[in-house]
């Protein structure tokens, strides 16, 4: 049984980074295909703006909160999630114990030639580790067929999509049907371009406090505009706490 708070109708998951891992393991040893989100404020106001959107998230069988914004959110509804679960970090997590435990991952999405460099530093960082098949995310939905007999004849069963949300959401719960060897889909974001070493992450400090998105702010002058989200989604959040009172 699942424990989750709902967040503007998005489901996410009251668990620790410790447990995410746990739990995508014994996704990977069922027989079934799960979907694990990792939204931040961003993501759940797209999802909040968008039906369609929305159906999917509330599909997911595990939704992480990738965003401190989340997190904050869940202590001004009162209904505290235990801390930030980042997306990145669970990847890298679950590669920890990618020899060990046979995971196989099929990386989907970013410019070209990014995800093959990522591939390319995490079989270094993470000696053993099957990395099975790769494709980048420029192309057409005529070509999707052929993407979905890759993915199955390179028998991963972990599937990274960076397709950016809402599209790697969309994408993932679209072909669920037909992937009968994905065990996990991820909608990863912009992880292969931190794979490959062409965006640098925070440095720790600003992870520890819940100021990445700054540092990004900082490092990125351009995402100004994408960073207006943020009051929104603490007023929307605000406006459910009172609206439940």
């Amino acid at each position: 049984m699942r424990d989750t708070i709902n967040v503007l109708d998005i489901p996410v998951d009251r668990i620790t980074m410790e447990d995410a891992t746990r739990r995508i393991s014994e996704f990977v040893n069922s027989s079934n295909y799960h979907m694990v989100f990792t939204p931040n404020p961003e993501i759940v106001m797209l999802a909040r703006d968008n039906a369609d959107f929305k159906a999917v998230m509330q599909r997911a069988d595990l939704i992480v909160p990738d965003g401190i914004g989340v997190v904050l959110a869940s202590k001004i509804l009162q209904d505290a999630l235990p801390e930030r679960v980042a997306g990145y970090d669970l990847v890298q997590n679950t590669m920890k114990q990618a020899a060990d435990k046979g995971y196989r991952y099929y990386f989907l999405g970013s410019k070209p030639g990014i995800a093959e460099q990522a591939a390319q530093k995490m079989r270094a960082k993470y000696p053993g580790i099957q990395i099975v098949g790769i494709r980048d995310g420029y192309f057409k939905e005529e070509d999707e067929p052929a993407i979905i007999e890759d993915i199955n004849n390179s028998n991963a069963n972990i599937l990274l999509a960076a397709l950016g949300a809402p599209k790697q959401e969309l994408w993932i719960d679209k072909y669920r049907e037909q992937l009968p060897n994905i065990r996990v889909a991820i909608g990863v974001g912009g992880s292969f371009d931190g794979m490959a070493e062409v965006v640098k992450r925070a440095p720790e400090f600003y992870q520890k406090v819940g100021l990445e998105w700054f540092y990004r702010l900082m490092c990125q002058p351009t995402r100004a505009k994408r960073m207006l989200v943020l009051p929104k989604f603490v007023i929307e959040v605000v406006k459910e706490k009172f609206h439940k009172k």
